[in-house]
């Protein structure tokens, strides 16, 4: 056996070559300019071995295939040109591996994005496991860049041309049975047969070409490929207003490659990536994306989390259905719902129902998956089955009696460890914890509609919060999936507080004799999702009238 620092070379006695990747010290192997001399050492060691048959590649580490580039790599980059340079070694690393001479199969479990992605693309097939943390995607214009390792290039020749672009265009990851579909991988099996599986295709001397479908073969000809890339320009425009220089230089070197040819197509994919890394806009995103990385590592405070086994919420509404459901069926706790009526409780379990349906109906789960995730939730119209909570979560309405109320029946319902937290978005949490028998294990834990989508959750400690209670509270929120801000019990909190000076100053505007729809329009303009009277309408103005006060 031949090993590098995170490429092991195995021979098998079938002759077949195993490429084991593991990059040492880190949860997750990412793609880094050193590791090149360790692959180009690897593959010279492949074409040598006259005997091989096939190789395959595929990762060591428990739940990730390779999760991208290293992205401190741009940030060393001083200009354009070391950028390009960057993005051309990784181009002629993934030439090689695609010039080998025997079949080579990469063999994807968990995570295969970005440079991931691309070095599968570089391999002749490419087969993956069924398990739900399997993905795959080019995510790279949610940091201002485009793939920059060939990955324009070889997906739509692979897929075809009108899927590439909304993959690349998007982000978008795809799971086992979407890739399986789009012609992404060539087959789908169980984890534990993954690497017999890749091995048996490895050996196979002739690999059929796969053909695309129709509608993509139409639009890979003169006209139809015209027709679409008009089309896709004109909705791309209308999505970033031109602030996202990213999209459209996706979209001239996808079509310089498809017109042009690869050699072409690759020569502007590494200028565009080496133009794109020093925009602003790419700098902005990337510093973004660092931010929120440090933030998910926060465990919020020194102390160690309190036990945190099953969670109860008091409320089936809008946001207590959310919260049921990014509870139990991301964070895998047992959830128990209270309403004043069953009417509440159907709604929430109804909630949780549709978004799981949505899932299986869309092959990301299986609907023995959909039934487990469904048991963990369960509701009543009384406090039975609250007694042993851990955790309890108020989504109920905005009116400080009835959340006080809350926190005595709680506290008298539930074990002496129970934690009450408050979904408020404005009353201050001390005021809800004022009255209350245990005020250190009362907290702020705010989500955003809707829950199952928005990322951010605001943590808020008041005055007398334990720093265990803080700890355990952010715990809860990383198993929902969510990215926890703790802030301070200040009017607003985070989100509102800034929030609302942005709101104020659009509403001045109409005073003084704006139209709604030139305010709007500017700030959509500029870069926000929607103007700021839109949406004050869509939080509703009665919800507006009982933060205003608060803040």
């Amino acid at each position: 056996m031949t090993t590098t620092s995170a490429f092991m070379l195995n021979v098998r006695l079938d002759n077949v070559a195993v490429v084991a990747i593991d990059v040492p010290g880190e949860k997750v192997n990412t793609l880094k300019a050193e590791f090149a001399a360790q692959v180009r050492a690897i593959l010279k060691q492949i074409r040598e071995n006259k005997a091989l048959q096939g190789v395959v590649f595929i990762s060591a580490k428990a739940d990730n295939f390779i999760a991208g580039a290293d992205i401190n790599m741009i940030g060393h980059c001083q200009n354009a040109q070391e950028a390009e340079t960057l993005a051309r070694q990784g181009q002629q690393l993934m030439a090689e591996i695609q010039a080998l001479p025997v079949p080579v199969i990469a063999a994807i479990h968990g995570a295969c994005l970005g440079g991931g992605l691309e070095m599968a693309l570089a391999c002749h097939r490419r087969i993956c496991t069924d398990d739900v943390k399997t993905v795959l995607g080019l995510p790279e214009v949610q940091l201002g860049l485009l793939p920059g390792s060939g990955g324009t290039q070889r997906l739509p020749r692979l897929v075809g041309v009108s899927t590439a672009l909304d993959m690349i265009l998007t982000g978008k990851q795809l799971r086992a049975r979407q890739a399986l579909k789009a012609g992404l991988v060539d087959d789908v099996v169980p984890q534990t047969i993954l690497l017999e599986a890749a091995v048996e295709l490895a050996k196979k001397e002739r690999l059929a070409q796969r053909t695309l479908p129709v509608r993509e073969r139409i639009l890979a000809g003169p006209l139809g490929r015209a027709l679409l890339f008009r089309l896709v320009r004109k909705k791309t425009a209308q999505k970033t207003q031109g602030n996202y220089p990213a999209t459209e230089r996706i979209i001239d070197v996808i079509e310089t490659g498809l017109a042009q040819g690869s050699s072409s197509g690759y020569d502007a994919e590494a200028r565009a990536f080496g133009e794109l890394a020093m925009t602003p806009q790419s700098q902005a995103l990337r510093a973004i994306f660092f931010a929120s990385t440090e933030v998910k590592k926060d465990p919020g405070s020194d102390a160690l989390p309190g036990p945190l086994n099953s969670v109860g919420i008091l409320g089936g509404g809008l946001m207590g259905g959310g919260i049921a459901w990014v509870t139990a069926c991301k964070g895998g706790l047992p959830v128990r719902i209270k309403d004043i009526n069953t009417q509440g409780i159907n709604h929430a379990l109804k909630y949780s129902w549709d978004l799981l349906e949505t899932k299986v109906r869309r092959r990301h789960i299986k609907a023995s998956e959909r039934d487990k995730q469904l048991a963990l939730i369960s509701g009543s119209t009384d406090y039975r089955g609250f007694s042993h909570r851990d955790l309890v979560i108020e989504a109920v309405f905005e009116d400080l009696p009835l959340k006080q109320q809350m926190v005595a029946e709680v506290e008298q319902n539930c074990a002496a460890h129970t934690i009450f937290a408050s979904n408020t978005s404005s009353l201050p949490i001390g005021d809800i914890a004022a009255n209350a028998a245990r005020p250190e294990q009362v907290i702020g834990l705010h989500f955003f509609s809707p829950v199952e989508k928005m990322p951010l959750v605001e943590v808020i400690p008041h005055a007398s919060t334990s720093a265990q209670t803080i700890a355990t509270t952010v715990k809860l929120a990383k198993k929902q999936g969510k990215t926890p801000i703790v802030v301070s019990d200040k009017a607003g909190f985070y989100v509102n507080r800034i929030l609302a000076p942005y709101i104020n100053e659009a509403i001045r505007m109409l005073t003084e004799g704006e139209r709604v729809e030139h305010i709007d329009a500017a700030l959509v303009k500029f870069g926000f999702p929607v103007g700021p009277i839109q949406l004050l309408d869509e939080v509703g103005i009665d919800t507006g009238t009982k933060i205003i006060p608060v803040l």
